[in-house]
């Protein structure tokens, strides 16, 4: 059956003028010389278009030379790759879409870093995320998370103030692209970076359509909630403050290495650094230096014999080719990229801290406030999902949690009915308050400050990770349900939560809010929400609201606790 689409990956280009003159222009046209390349200019597509086809030749494979030494059998396997690339212009905007080796002919610096990635925030499922590459500031690492059959976004680990989101793939909403008419009630899925990789229409009119949704989706919607924080982060843009960063790094590369610039693999070459066994760097100079891995030192020797203000110039100027062979041909090239990509750096400008990162400077922290205070509110649902009765005035804890118990039909009270601490034997740790019928913790307390706030999120945490990683704990905690519900709540053996529930009565404040919990608790309930999402965990904060007197309490049905430290 003839295929409608075809998965492809499409880059936006910038700077380039959308005439099919100028989109060739922007070509490297010496490598296409080289190549013994192609060019058309197809009409069918009614919109300004340039299309490049060639192939690449190498008359012996590069194992064939080696092999024959090892086992003194000769043979000459010749390799042939092929390369295109259509280059068309539609309403004004000009894409790139490449096929097999035909990412080499689009000039890096002319790609939207972020066009896939700005189309994936708006359009991806955040609860079925497959897979994710991000970067930690200052810490020159890149992390790969792949989930083949999708997660939500805060199991992955992303979401934090200080790490960059290179690239998202995973389930699109429902979408008029041409794949979505073709497979109605099936999943489609994409995966957005620097390009954007995705079924696009195969016939001319579905093809300018399908880039026609994909620029009105980045250009009018807006991001999902749960996948906003990645636009957080931005370059700094601010000319004054670029202006002295650049000048700061300027003069550390005129200096002897010092240890504070690392060398890092640029995001959209991490795949190409795996398959390379060969690097030429050619750093103001005719002739490239040859080695077998990214020599930052090579580096640096060269920026420092450049000029005052021209040291960061000539490592934007020059380039990093990775290749499968030392031969490096026209085969076996897998990547071209500016060598200032290659580099990652700190500065800092008074009080402020600066990392460079892929050629672009950003400020640590800048997003921290903001994130802090999206990650708190995202824990207070229009709507909670249950309600507690008012604690009243002189109630202690422990009867306030019975008392609960007795108005939620089976719920479990297991306030101070501690597990053994499988550290140390002689220490209780009191895994809940209260467990509800599905399975979910609920942690009750309340506090005139945020020392008592600090003690309940510290034992969320431990909880679930004790019920993750102690089986002894978990055998415990359910023979203990169990025993404690007469027989009536049985958990999984291998129980452990997928839910907490973090009910607070906070002394003074009318209503629990977001912007009414202190702010020093504000830090540490999205220190703890982060963690426990990672590892699978969701929160939910609920307000208790604060009641008379406790004479009007009714006694509770509850007597006796099990012996142990209260949490």
């Amino acid at each position: 059956m003839t295929s409608n689409t075809a998965v492809r990956t499409v880059y936006r280009l910038t700077g380039v003028t959308p005439t099919a003159e100028a989109m060739l222009d922007n070509l490297d046209l010496e490598l296409l010389d080289r190549l013994g390349a192609d060019l058309h200019f197809p009409e069918a597509l009614g919109v300004p278009a340039v299309y490049v086809t060639c192939g690449m030749e190498h008359p012996e494979a590069p194992w064939c030379e080696p092999m024959a030494r090892t086992t003194g059998i000769t043979v000459a396997e010749r390799v042939r790759r092929t390369a295109a690339v259509l280059l068309l212009a539609v309403d004004g905007t000009v894409y790139a879409i490449g096929c097999d080796q035909g990412y080499r002919l689009i000039p890096d610096h002319l790609k939207d870093k972020r066009f896939g990635l700005s189309f994936a925030i708006r359009q991806m499922d955040p609860s079925l995320i497959r897979g994710a590459v991000s970067r930690s500031l200052g810490q020159a690492r890149t992390d790969i998370s792949l989930v083949p059959g999708g997660a939500p976004v805060p199991m992955l680990g992303i979401r934090d103030h200080s790490r960059i989101v290179r690239s998202l793939g995973g389930y699109l909403d429902d979408l008029p692209l041409t794949r979505s008419r073709y497979t109605r009630g099936k999943a489609v899925s994409a995966q957005g970076g620097c390009g954007l990789r995705i079924a696009l229409g195969i016939e001319p009119e579905a093809l300018v359509s399908d880039l026609r949704t994909i620029a009105r989706i980045c250009r009018e919607d807006i991001p999902h909630q749960d996948l906003e924080f990645v636009d957080h982060i931005v370059p700094v843009s601010d000319p004054t403050d670029l202006d002295a960063l650049e000048r700061d790094l300027d003069n550390r590369l005129g200096r002897p290495a010092d240890g504070r610039i690392s060398a890092s693999v640029p995001f959209d070459h991490h795949v190409a650094y795996a398959e390379a066994t060969a690097y030429m760097t050619r750093i103001n100079s005719t002739d490239a230096r040859r080695s077998d891995d990214f020599d930052l030192g090579y580096v640096l020797a060269r920026a420092q014999l450049a000029l005052p203000g021209r040291r960061l110039d000539v490592l934007r100027e020059g380039t990093v080719t990775l290749a499968r062979d030392r031969r490096a041909g026209a085969v076996d090239t897998i990547a071209v990229t500016p060598a200032l990509t290659w580099l990652e750096s700190d500065a800092s400008l008074d009080s402020r801290r600066f990392f460079l990162l892929e050629g672009e400077w950003y400020e640590a922290g800048a997003s921290y406030v903001a994130e802090c205070r999206a990650t708190v509110a995202a824990l207070f649902p229009p709507s909670p999902s249950t309600s507690f009765p008012a604690w009243l005035k002189g109630e202690s804890e422990n009867t306030y949690n019975n008392r609960v118990d007795d108005e939620h039909p089976g719920w479990v009270c297991l306030d101070t009915k501690n597990v053994t601490n499988p550290l140390k034997r002689r220490d209780q740790i009191e895994i809940c308050d209260l467990l509800m019928p599905d399975g979910t913790l609920v942690l009750v307390k309340r506090a005139g400050g945020s020392g008592p706030l600090s003690h309940l999120f510290g034992q969320a945490r431990v909880a679930v990770e004790l019920l993750q990683e102690s089986a002894q704990v978990r055998a415990e905690f359910t023979a203990k349900v169990a025993r404690l519900s007469g027989g009536k709540y049985l958990l999984p053996k291998d129980f452990t939560p997928k839910r907490i529930i973090l009910a607070m009565l906070l002394k003074n404040r009318e209503h629990l809010s977001p912007e009414s919990i202190f702010g020093f608790s504000q830090i540490t309930i999205a220190q703890t929400a982060k963690a426990l999402a990672a590892r699978g965990v969701t929160v939910e904060v609920i307000g208790i609201p604060e009641g008379g007197t406790d004479e009007l309490a009714p006694p509770s049905r509850h007597v006796g606790v099990d012996a142990g430290v209260p949490g």
